[in-house]
């Protein structure tokens, strides 16, 4: 993924969907903010940050928060709406060896007996289908990575969902897209969410497949490349 991005330093996150920033010419404005989680070390104060612009004049805040960089120079993707872009362009081009094969890849698919909609599926000629639930990982904490960073009754939905389709006799994978360069392994965060830490237990019980991809950054002035393809390991408790 290549975006054309602006850079500026971050002042403030705040109401959870926008942020202040300043320019380089020192102008202030406000963008909007993808990411409706806690962001828990991604926002901090005068982090240098990279915004893309949208060409709806509707729009409120044209400026759409993409990067944050911390003060340790790792780069966080926090827009939550690339990782699915990403995970689909790391499918089609054969970088999650654990999706190859298909014939088809349809995403937003309702299903389940909780009325939910799976990120991706993909049907295979001479197999199961597969359901794939993405998670984005941004949360870095003593040298590694957690999901999630919030209590998330919605992520324990999509467990009990992916549970029911593997005893449906279908694949269920939890893919967890890092968009974190700092972040190298990753475990449920168990002490943020112990219900989800228990209900991922018993979905690894039942046969979901739970896998880890990590991205990786590289950028040239006002150009950032984002690429998931580096398998890492996921930490069972």
């Amino acid at each position: 993924m290549i975006l054309q991005l602006q850079p500026a330093k971050l002042i403030k996150r705040y109401k959870r969907f926008l942020a202040d920033i300043t320019l380089p010419n020192g102008d202030q404005t406000t963008i909007h903010c993808a990411n409706t989680g806690a962001m828990k070390g991604c926002a901090e104060p005068n982090n240098n940050v990279w915004y893309s612009i949208s060409d709806n004049a509707k729009r409120k805040y044209p400026f759409s928060w993409e990067i944050s960089q911390t003060q340790d120079k790792d780069f966080i993707c926090v827009n939550t709406l690339r990782a699915n872009q990403l995970v689909e362009e790391a499918i089609e081009q054969g970088n999650i060896k654990e999706i190859t094969g298909y014939s088809s890849l349809v995403s937003e698919v309702k299903y389940g007996s909780e009325n939910s909609r799976i990120d991706f599926l993909a049907t295979f000629p001479d197999g199961p289908n597969a359901y794939i639930e993405v998670k984005s990982v941004t949360l870095l904490e003593s040298g590694h990575g957690y999901f999630p960073d919030a209590v998330t009754t919605r992520g324990q939905k999509h467990l009990r969902e992916l549970m029911e389709m593997v005893s449906q006799g279908h694949r269920a994978i939890l893919l967890f897209a890092v968009l974190h360069s700092g972040i190298n392994d990753i475990s449920v965060a168990s002490h943020i969410d112990p219900s989800y830490a228990k209900l991922l237990k018993q979905a690894a019980d039942a046969g979901v497949e739970i896998l880890a991809y990590k991205a990786e950054f590289s950028s040239n002035v006002d150009v950032i490349h984002i690429n998931l393809h580096d398998k890492i390991a996921f930490i069972a408790q």
